[in-house]
């Protein structure tokens, strides 16, 4: 059995499908299911168990025999929520036992982190292990995914395999539920299909042209890949960098979603809200070298590729 947790959201039902597509069916998704409008993710799915959450533990526990690999996707992933109490529940003292299950039981274990723990980037955007310590989150969900990298590498009790993903701005299928956490694919194709038109944000850097801002954009068809592949890589643990690699402007990425859509350009900015002005991004990019090092060789999708294939999608229902 292949345990997938936040099986029902964005990135785990993408997963589950990727496992059932390479003829993996007994799988173990993990989740609250308790919206019905995010359970329509599993829809057409190979699920051989669902587990609540609040459960798995004891599940595992008794379990543990049958559990060939856990994906540990789940997580409270609102970069606006300010309840660090329950983000440390949720996002790391979960993930904590959960590693420490997997330590017991010799379970191998892909976690996800998030490039949310880089913050303004003084540091770079590398996932080098020795300088993870000095990172510093801007939001109390990024601590989140922060402080537990940190314990993770301070352990001197690991899994057998173990692999911390730090996820950059994925978009893709089954999104749709997110809300204003969803991508920004998803708002544009949204708003230009209700309004005919875009609103970016103004840029408030003199080194930024309006819409120039920068990020890392990756498809979730790549994550997903990345995670299969570590599925059966299971050496050089660690904590990665995912993202496509290559920093592009939100310029690029509404021209494409226009282009997708067939529809003319008509791009505005409003400005950027005054309270997220100072913990605005103006560039982020993953430094990949570490994942390829090890071997990992697939062509990540060209942003315009991975829109046009998302968009397409949304445009047929």
């Amino acid at each position: 059995m292949i345990v997938v947790t936040g099986a029902v959201g964005f990135i785990g039902s993408q997963l589950i499908e990727k496992l059932n597509f390479e003829n993996f069916n007994a799988i173990v998704a993990v989740d609250k299911f308790d919206n019905p409008l995010k359970n329509r993710n599993l829809e057409g799915l190979k699920v051989l168990e669902k587990v609540d959450r609040d459960i798995f533990m004891q599940w595992l526990d008794v379990n543990y025999e049958e559990v060939e690999f856990i994906f540990h996707i789940g997580a409270k992933t609102d970069t606006t929520l300010f309840d660090t109490e329950l983000l440390n529940k949720l996002n790391t003292s979960y993930t904590r036992e959960i590693w420490n299950r997997c330590v017991k039981y010799q379970i191998p274990l892909v976690y996800a982190s998030s490039a949310a723990t880089y913050g303004l980037g003084e540091h770079g955007y590398d996932d080098n292990e020795k300088l993870i310590p000095k990172l510093k989150p801007l939001n109390p969900y990024g601590q989140s995914k922060q402080d537990f990298d940190l314990w993770a590498l301070d352990q001197e009790e690991k899994p057998f395999y173990w692999a911390g993903l730090k996820f950059f701005n994925v978009y893709g299928p089954n999104e749709y539920h997110k809300g204003r956490m969803a991508s920004v694919v998803w708002h544009a194709y949204n708003q230009i299909r209700e309004t005919g038109g875009m609103k970016l944000f103004r840029s408030h850097n003199p080194e930024y042209k309006d819409g120039e801002q920068m990020r890392d954009f990756v498809y979730v068809k790549d994550v997903v890949d990345v995670c299969y592949w570590l599925m059966h890589h299971r050496r050089d643990s660690g904590i990665y960098n995912l993202g496509s690699g290559k920093a592009r402007t939100f310029l690029d990425l509404t021209q494409a979603v226009f282009k997708a859509m067939g529809k003319k350009e008509s791009i505005s900015f409003i400005d950027t809200p005054e309270d997220i002005r100072d913990k605005y991004q103006y560039f982020t990019e993953a430094n990949m070298d570490k994942l390829c090092s090890i071997g990992y060789s697939r062509k990540f999708h060209e942003l315009e590729e991975g829109v046009e294939e998302y968009v397409g999608r949304l445009l047929r229902g």
